[in-house]
């Protein structure tokens, strides 16, 4: 099972609200210093370097045996790895306050939404030009994580440390109680409106899709792509303003509107807990969820079945939520070495298949969905393979810039609201890019 779902409905929120309450503090303006140590590379020189993991006990000390692996490979190397904080979320104010004093680490666990603060205090290194290295194999790595460990485009803050995407997760009790054909990976968004229409029954109240209306990132990173299929985009390119009621967005929303309130066929999920406990019970016969998903429908012994997410003109794109390890600059070129260097053996996949893979996360690389190690996963939890295999169409990152949170809000409230029946696609949208921009500029200053 999955030790970590990081990418889980209350953990991405909770990162977004931190994330924006550490905005306002001034993240990139602090001041402190760790001082300045080698000026000329010796990779013979004795390197300390601190790893702060982000995991809980037992997955900290499997990342512990891998660091001394490494170690044993480069005796002048000792990797101190300890989780950094009393939780993951805690990670981005402890490492506030380490910038501010010069205590912060070489290697920090990051939430994605975190990757412009950080990059915006300038503390982390730039690993654009190894990442170039063939060898490094830098682009078999999913590209909206790529994306996200480069959120202006400019500096490269890291690797990967964990991916995850939407997938349409179907129930298929409710599929063969109304005779209905089980999803494809060719179906469109309409082909899914007919089958929830058809699998829709009000006298034993049971929805053929469910869909957030908490007004949260669990309703605003849903409708992402939609809104990526139909050829729009969240930000203008220079990401100073919303884009997103521009006529895909519209015609998005229109879409799923008429599923909830013409044909009746959307269950509306206030609190972001039902439609999983719903799926599970039979009573819902779709829903977009992730790899986090799967364990518990095991356990419920529910029948499912996992596909890539209807399209739309040809295109699946789906929505991910990466998180990154930042590399982090501490003026030591020998310290800077042996970051890249730890990070990219990390992150190859003889590793990788020991850490994400063991715990029942996704592979980083599609290189690994062909190894033992995550058939044995696949065995255990039916539809991860297709979810890794989905990881190709997570082709565009959620943006990370300061004001994100407040865009996300503005466009999730919209679209609750529309769902529910209160106001027109069109006008809601707009109301909420005009809101967007607002929150956008307000984090600019």
């Amino acid at each position: 099972m999955t030790v970590r779902p990081k990418s889980s409905r209350a953990v991405r929120r909770t990162a977004l609200v931190i994330a924006a309450a550490l905005a306002t503090t001034g993240l990139a303006a602090c001041s402190g210093s760790s001082g300045h140590g080698a000026s000329v590379l010796n990779t013979e020189a004795p390197v300390t370097l601190t790893w702060w993991t982000g995991q809980p006990d037992s997955a900290n000390e499997l990342l512990q045996s891998l660091a001394k692996d490494f170690t044993k490979l480069h005796p002048n190397v000792k990797i101190v790895a300890e989780p950094g904080a009393s939780s993951t979320d805690d990670l981005l104010q402890k490492m506030s306050a380490g910038f501010a004093g010069g205590t912060y680490p070489d290697i920090s666990y990051a939430f994605g939404s975190w990757a412009s603060q950080l990059e915006g205090s300038g503390r982390t290194l730039d690993l654009t030009e190894q990442v170039k290295d063939p060898a490094v194999k830098w682009d078999e790595l999913p590209a909206a994580a790529r994306a996200t460990a480069q959120p202006s485009g400019h500096k490269t803050i890291g690797f990967p440390a964990l991916v995850d995407n939407l997938s349409l997760l179907y129930n298929k009790t409710v599929f063969d109680s109304k005779g209905v054909a089980y999803p494809t990976k060719d179906w469109t968004w309409d082909d899914l409106r007919a089958a929830a229409k058809k699998l829709t029954d009000s006298t034993t109240q049971t929805y053929g899709f469910g869909y957030s209306v908490s007004g949260t990132e669990e309703t605003t990173w849903q409708f992402w792509p939609h809104l990526w299929q139909r050829g729009g985009q969240i930000l203008s390119a220079d990401q100073k303003t919303a884009t997103f009621a521009d006529k895909p967005g519209v015609d998005a929303l229109t879409f799923l509107r008429s599923m909830a309130q013409d044909d009746k066929s959307l269950y509306l999920d206030q609190t972001d807990t039902k439609i999983a406990q719903l799926f599970a019970a039979d009573r819902i016969a779709m829903e977009t969820s992730g790899p986090w998903a799967l364990h518990d429908l095991q356990v419920a012994g529910t029948k499912y079945g996992v596909v890539q997410l209807p399209g739309f003109d040809g295109s699946h794109q789906t929505v991910s939520g990466p998180d990154l390890w930042v590399a982090l600059d501490h003026k030591d070129v020998n310290r800077a070495h042996w970051t890249f260097e730890f990070l990219n053996w990390l992150t190859s996949p003889a590793q990788d298949l020991r850490w994400n893979v063991a715990y029942g996360n996704l592979p980083l690389r599609a290189s690994e969905q062909d190894s033992p190690e995550f058939k044995k996963q696949v065995a255990d939890l039916p539809g991860l393979d297709v979810m890794a295999a989905n990881s190709a169409n997570a082709t565009t990152a959620r943006p990370t810039v300061p004001g994100y949170v407040g865009l996300s809000e503005a466009i999730g409230t919209a679209i609750s609201q529309v769902l529910q029946g209160k106001g027109d696609p069109a006008e809601a949208l707009q109301k909420a890019q005009t809101d967007a921009n607002t929150a956008l500029a307000s984090a600019a200053k």
